[in-house]
């Protein structure tokens, strides 16, 4: 824990954006000016991840406003900024914990990149390979029913638990995701169905902010600095950060970071 007085330890705007843009429950990508009624296409989830240099790497549906505009750019890339919403992955009310948006010029994939592109993604994202992403990596030409994609990240702007900060591609590119990101659907699933009475335990450290007097306990977000709780009864809820003695960088020093906060709650 912090000793009085000093700071928590928090991620940096550009570590955030990265987290989110790369591990968010959806996105989607807009480009400014394009009139989206003249041809309808219905929503889809937005396939991604960002590669080493901060470019973000996207499969999208080949016949999507993004795909085809960006295709038939020859302005070296068009305007577009994406915008990843993060959910938290258990029940709660008020679910929306962040948004990120990150803005530059979107691109379609190199073609001499096409196939490293897509045996990456396909790693990352496993179940693309149903997708026909063989087709896309081969080439553009004929009936594909996907396009990769390139957004050259130049800004992100992040609204999330921390609060709302800016950074620029430089740090977006040099920021590294927060290391639990890939885990902590099921880590905050496993907290809570198999742990709430470990997890009411902590009210004891904040028992003078509780709302009412046996409120629910819900866990809505885990990082490598610590734990964020929710206290919630029918009229109000109150969200309270518990910090880990030192940051987590592996899923596996969890438990003993776990067991330092359920020890001082017991004290």
């Amino acid at each position: 824990m912090p000793h009085p007085g000093e700071p928590s330890p928090s991620p940096c705007p550009a570590e955030r954006a990265r987290t989110l843009v790369e591990h968010a429950s959806s996105a989607a990508v807009e480009i400014p000016g394009l009139d989206l009624l003249a041809r309808p296409c219905p929503p889809f989830p937005l396939v991604r991840t960002v590669l080493p240099d901060g470019d973000v790497l996207l499969l999208a549906p080949a016949d999507s406003p993004a795909a085809r505009h960006a295709a038939h750019d020859r302005d070296g890339g068009l305007r577009a900024l994406l915008e990843a919403v993060d959910v938290a992955p258990v029940a709660v009310r008020h679910r929306i914990r962040g948004r990120a948006w990150a803005g530059g010029l979107l691109r379609p994939v190199p073609a001499d990149r096409l196939a490293g592109h897509a045996r990456l993604l396909a790693r990352r994202h496993p179940s693309v390979g149903t997708l026909g992403l063989e087709e896309a990596a081969a080439s553009y030409s004929g009936r594909v029913a996907w396009r990769l994609l390139l957004l050259e990240v130049e800004r992100v702007l992040v609204d999330d638990l921390w609060g709302t900060a800016q950074a620029g591609g430089e740090d977006f590119a040099a920021a590294t995701p927060d290391p639990l990101a890939e885990y902590e659907a099921d880590l905050l699933q496993h907290l809570a169905a198999s742990h709430p009475d470990q997890l009411r335990l902590l009210g004891a450290l904040v028992a003078d902010r509780l709302p009412g007097s046996h409120p629910e306990v819900v866990p809505i977000a885990l990082d490598r600095y610590g734990l964020r709780v929710r206290f919630l009864d029918e009229e109000r809820f109150i969200d309270v950060r518990f910090d880990f003695d030192r940051a987590v960088e592996a899923p596996e020093q969890l438990r003993t970071a776990m067991h330092r906060i359920l020890h001082r709650a017991t004290l």
